[in-house]
């Protein structure tokens, strides 16, 4: 060997590990001892089975439990069904009586009352506690009038001349016919007069 070359040493184990003693870990690692890995593998074995037995004694609750809460939740429903069409009815009752009331109002400047809520929004009189503001109802009948005076009663209230229907009386039905009931009374009083005289 030439003097200049260097010889390499190899290490085969790292530095800074410490081998385990033998008898270390067969204390703390129960598979190295077939005798002990047995008895661990049992104490495993028991207690996997005793999670199974707990696992079906409550699977029935966990079932009880689920159907409790879908009876709950199908209650929920069926109660919210019950408030949203009691809130229906209450609505429809109050918009009977405000267009009652509306009526009622406008019967004195109206010419028909039914007329006056067709133009207004009956939503608008009643507040949260479900009272009806004729104030508010009375304003706006004066505003519509304002707005669409047709709809007033007529100022002059003088009576009218009947319509004459000329399809009454003999000039408006032409020649008679022989059955016709003024043909047949004029015809009795002829006979009674003649049997008069």
């Amino acid at each position: 060997m030439p003097e200049n070359e260097e010889t390499v040493q190899v290490e085969t184990e790292p530095q800074g590990t410490e081998p385990a003693p033998e008898a270390e870990q067969a204390s703390t690692d129960p598979w190295a001892d077939p005798a002990a890995a047995r008895k661990e593998i049992e104490k495993l074995r028991k207690e996997s089975a005793g999670w199974r037995t707990k696992y079906q004694e409550t699977k029935p609750l966990a079932q009880k439990a689920k159907e409790l809460e879908d009876a709950k939740k199908s209650d929920q429903e069926r109660l919210t069904e019950q408030l949203t069409a009691a809130e229906k009815r209450i609505q429809s009752v109050q918009q009977r009586a405000v267009r009652s009331e509306v009526k009622a109002l406008a019967a004195a400047e109206f010419a028909d009352p039914e007329d006056a809520h067709a133009f207004l929004d009956l939503t608008s009189y009643v507040d949260d506690d479900g009272d009806i503001h004729t104030d508010a109802i009375q304003q706006d009948l004066k505003e519509l009038l304002k707005r669409k005076p047709h709809l007033a009663k007529p100022t002059d209230t003088s009576p009218r001349a009947p319509k004459t229907d000329r399809t009454q009386g003999s000039s408006g039905n032409g020649s008679r016919t022989p059955n016709d009931p003024a043909n047949v009374f004029a015809d009795f009083m002829k006979q009674g007069l003649a049997r008069g005289h």
